[in-house]
């Protein structure tokens, strides 16, 4: 069974324009649509496993109301014949019958465990549970689909139903991260974007009426083509416009400017009232401007607008702080609406790493009774000979990080570290030192100001060791590197700052990968997914596989080159962890401890850092980047002469 989560999205800027840019298929007068997106906190998260038939079953409390649950046989017509039906079911039985016709599956039993998403709220709970539908067919059934497969797929069950929606309501498969999204015709095209400061939103249901279908029926007879005055507003409204504003938008959340930010979401609020509401009745919102001009709230916020497709359904608003979102949210509630508070972090948020040299250093033996391994001497290209341990900091403090946690066995450990890289030479040692060895002396040192300890009294795993940091990490999202490998970049930028790149654009769980070949596929454990990039540099995993056979490798694990070819990938020992990495972990440790109190005598199971990687990238995807480096294992006596021999070079 997989645990699945699968985040509701919420439309910044640039409402409409998806649909709209879909037309310059029939008139290329009209410009792309462009819409900036975001998922959120809330969403919806479900147990999946095979069925023999399609079905749905919740014990969300907050669905206990409108919730029945739901079982179809996997039949073409039957599940068509939901989907038309315009029940609460016609969403997941449109992705289901798509799925059938096309790929040829069995059943999936979806549980729905919680519900944190409010659905009729312009959050696209509908586009979540189309989401999460194809996620559990493409998972379940090894469909290998990317993020944007599941994306189309479940636009494409939810053109099935009813309902006549655009291209970004699916931008909740793309996780909880500001996107900007370009429709041009039948093409999208996706950036995620960059935050400079914390965006702290609020979204509240307005309990109003809203018309969704007559809104889009109406806005939809002025394409492809402008007849009369206001359409041609509707469409410079939704076109040069709306370039404009977002274009504008992407450059406060770049700066940092949260009050233009907020400030322009009334701008754009007004216009939306000039230009498109005059042309749909549907549109006619008193409770919205009611809420938008209340003086009360004004203390609190920059700015708002109207939510999804507009009319009298939801408000967002951007509060001027986290005090202010709060406040912002208790009066909203106190006014009779459900209102929803969410923070945008930013997204350049990698600051912390993590790096373990508890190990004894077995396989070094005898060297390392005097000697921890992460303080051997390797020669570099420049001349000098560095602990193992001084070239990771550094290619840390390259990448831009600004704390370093060392996880250490003991507290006896911790003088070497600090003698090294807090206490300074004595003066008669410094003075025997060049000038600009006496300089290289100083950047130790700042280095030193850097460093966090933390202790793995008992040796209970890599991921135990992990887990010390877990105060240290906070609520971030860390980059964790091994103590006993060494990196060389071929270009001015480290592996560790390309993997936090990375991680800026797809902001999920990341691991760092390289090719090796089949022959040597037993030694580890191997990575298989699908390409998320032209450039085949990042992938998502949809399965891991510990050392397996080169015969299982060839058959199942290889990945597509691009060129007619397959390649075989392994972990390049870098990876960015998020929160519920250390959330997984600590249920491994909890599970571990009772284990040990009922079965005494039991030997205790080591906490795998691998187990919670998997059981992450089940639930929320995982990302494997291949980065541009070599890696050098200094952890046995082969690798360490091959890196002597080749690190220097």
């Amino acid at each position: 069974m997989l645990k699945l989560f699968v985040p509701g999205r919420l439309c910044l800027f640039g409402e409409h324009t998806d649909w709209a840019g879909h037309y310059r298929t029939m008139n290329a007068d009209i410009l792309p649509g462009m819409a900036i997106v975001t998922g959120i906190e809330h969403g919806i998260y479900a147990e999946v496993e095979k069925s023999s038939v399609f079905e749905l079953t919740c014990d969300a409390p907050e669905l206990v109301d409108v919730w029945n649950d739901f079982s179809c046989r996997m039949n073409d017509q039957e599940l068509k014949q939901v989907a038309k039906s315009g029940s609460f079911f016609c969403y997941c039985a449109g992705v289901a019958s798509y799925m059938l016709e096309w790929y040829k599956v069995g059943g999936v039993h979806i549980h729905i465990t919680d519900m944190t998403l409010p659905i009729r709220s312009g959050l696209s709970s509908s586009a979540a549970i189309c989401v999460l539908v194809a996620r559990a067919f493409n998972l379940l059934y090894h469909l290998n689909l990317n993020t944007m497969g599941e994306m189309n797929i479940a636009y494409l069950g939810e053109l099935r139903t009813s309902s006549r929606c655009g291209r970004l309501d699916q931008a909740c498969a793309f996780g909880v991260k500001p996107t900007l999204m370009i429709f041009d015709g039948d093409e999208i095209e996706v950036k995620p974007l960059n935050v400079k400061r914390p965006l702290h939103l609020v979204v509240a249901d307005l309990a109003g009426q809203k018309d969704t279908i007559r809104i889009l029926a109406d806005l939809n007879k002025a394409y492809p083509f402008a007849e009369s005055e206001g359409e041609r507003l509707l469409h410079e409204a939704l076109g040069e416009r709306n370039h404009a504003f977002i274009e504008r938008a992407c450059h406060y959340m770049a700066q940092g400017e949260v009050e233009q930010l907020g400030q322009m979401m009334t701008e754009v609020e007004e216009l939306f009232d000039r230009l498109v509401a005059p042309m749909s009745p549907a549109l006619w919102a008193p409770k919205l401007h009611e809420v938008l001009r209340d003086p009360e709230l004004q203390q609190w916020v920059y700015g708002g607008k109207g939510v999804g497709s507009h009319g009298d359904g939801s408000v967002q608003f951007l509060a001027r702080d986290s005090e202010c979102q709060q406040q912002l949210v208790s009066y909203l509630r106190g006014k009779g609406m459900q209102a929803f508070p969410f923070t945008i972090q930013p997204v350049h948020t990698i600051r912390k790493a993590i790096i373990p040299v508890a190990g004894f250093g077995t396989r070094l033996y005898p060297a390392t009774r005097i000697i921890k391994k992460d303080f051997f001497p390797m020669l570099c290209s420049d001349g000098l000979v560095r602990p193992v341990i001084l070239i990771l900091l550094e290619e840390l403090v390259k990448s831009g990080i600004e704390e370093i946690c060392l996880v250490l066995g003991s507290e006896e450990e911790r003088k070497q570290y600090e003698d090294y890289f807090k206490h300074p030479l004595s003066e008669e040692h410094l003075q025997k030192l060049p000038p600009h060895y006496q300089a290289y002396e100083n950047s130790i040192l700042e280095i030193g100001k850097r460093l966090h300890f933390v202790y793995q009294r008992e040796k209970l795993g890599f991921g135990h060791a992990v887990y010390q940091a877990v105060d240290f990490a906070g609520n971030e999202p860390v980059l964790l590197m091994l103590g006993d490998t060494i990196y060389r970049t071929q270009h001015k930028k480290p592996c560790a700052l390309q993997l936090i790149e990375q991680y800026e654009k797809f902001g999920r769980l990341m691991v760092s990968i390289h090719s090796i070949p089949l022959s040597q596929v037993s030694h580890y454990g191997i990575l298989t997914g699908v390409w998320e990039n032209e450039e085949h540099t990042a992938m998502r995993v949809m399965r891991m596989c510990e050392k397996p056979k080169a015969s299982y490798a060839a058959d199942y694990l290889g990945v597509s080159n691009g060129k007619g070819g397959r390649e075989y990938f392994s972990v390049f020992g870098q990876y960015v962890l998020t929160p519920e990495v250390f959330q997984q972990l600590a249920v491994q440790i909890r599970e571990s401890e009772e284990l040990a109190a009922t079965h005494p005598g039991v030997p205790q199971p080591e906490i795998d850092l691998t187990t919670a990687l998997e059981s992450v990238r089940q639930r929320s995807g995982m990302i494997a980047v291949r980065l541009d480096g070599e890696m050098y294992d200094m952890g046995n006596p082969t690798a360490l002469r091959k890196a002597m021999q080749e690190f220097p070079k």
